[in-house]
């Protein structure tokens, strides 16, 4: 009715032909973007999403991030989880960097607890890291360990009363240096330490944290003790999601290292595995990240 009514306008002298042309130019364009926006679940229009890559922590393997894969993946996003060797800060994000090589295009690069140690050391001077997203996670500074970033607070249910075997169950493995045990979590409370489910895994249900603490894969020690490279976060925008029921990791240690990146802070209402009790919310973050990329 708009187009006939335009068209009767000009025929009548009422309305120039210059100004009718414009007219249809504007409307060829609101309607190319609403198409666009049509095309994308953020209006990116065929911009591509970038890959989102989750690496995830000790104790854990990349099922830690099942909940989170499958609303990543409803929102169009290509969602990679590699394994996590857990033999060391220096070869475990040598591992990730040489996978990332493997990615076109832009990057979003996410890690839980020990994985986010991995990222800030795997994502340095890899231009297609745009963003990096730490869940309930360490974000060590050049030269810093994670036995300190643990401890540097009161707090962690790992402290066993400073006894190693109140908290772990060491076995060794051949293919380790000597002197490098792998360190499982206990499932069973004891000395000075809760066990697998109130320490590790609180807010999961039990028979869950049951099962997480069944199938857990070992960290080998000398991770701990292993001196962080340089910070990506010193180059790379960075977001953080923090339990604030964290035992593993005091969430006043996780706000430190968060405040000290100049992450963008999400605080949710659970305990380390906020990815597992609180998926809709680390997704929302995650997607934060991409958009801002």
């Amino acid at each position: 009715m708009k187009v006939k009514s335009t068209r009767s306008l000009v025929m009548r002298g009422l309305l120039p032909v210059a100004a009718l042309a414009m007219a249809t130019v504007l409307l060829a364009a609101v309607a190319a973007g609403a198409c666009r926006d049509s095309r994308s679940p953020h209006g990116q229009g065929n911009t591509p999403l970038p890959t989102v890559v989750l690496v995830h922590g000790a104790w854990a393997d990349a099922s830690s991030w099942e909940q989170v894969i499958p609303l990543l993946q409803h929102d169009g996003y290509t969602v990679v989880a590699p394994p996590n060797p857990l033999r060391g800060l220096t070869s475990d994000a040598a591992n990730l960097a040489s996978f990332l090589q493997t990615i076109t295009g832009p990057i979003v690069l996410v890690g839980h607890s020990y994985g986010g140690a991995v990222i800030t050391n795997a994502a340095t001077n890899n231009p297609n890291v745009k963003a990096l997203v730490y869940v309930d996670a360490f974000a060590p500074d050049q030269g810093e360990n994670l036995q300190q970033l643990t401890f540097a607070r009161p707090g962690s249910c790992l402290a066993g009363g400073g006894v190693l075997s109140n908290v772990f169950n060491t076995a060794i493995d051949p293919a380790q240096p000597a002197g490098d045990p792998d360190l499982y979590l206990k499932i069973p409370a004891g000395t000075d330490y809760d066990g697998f489910a109130a320490c590790f895994a609180n807010f999961v249900p039990p028979s869950e944290a049951a099962v997480l603490g069944a199938v857990q894969r070992p960290l080998a020690a000398a991770a701990f003790s292993a001196p962080s490279g340089a910070p990506a976060w010193s180059t790379i925008p960075s977001w953080a999601v923090i339990g604030r029921e964290d035992r593993a990791i005091p969430p006043d240690e996780l706000t430190f290292m968060a405040q000290r990146m100049h992450a963008q802070i999400t605080y949710v209402t659970a305990g380390h595995l906020s990815m597992i009790t609180q998926p809709g919310t680390v997704t929302h973050v995650i997607e934060d990240a991409a958009r801002h990329s």
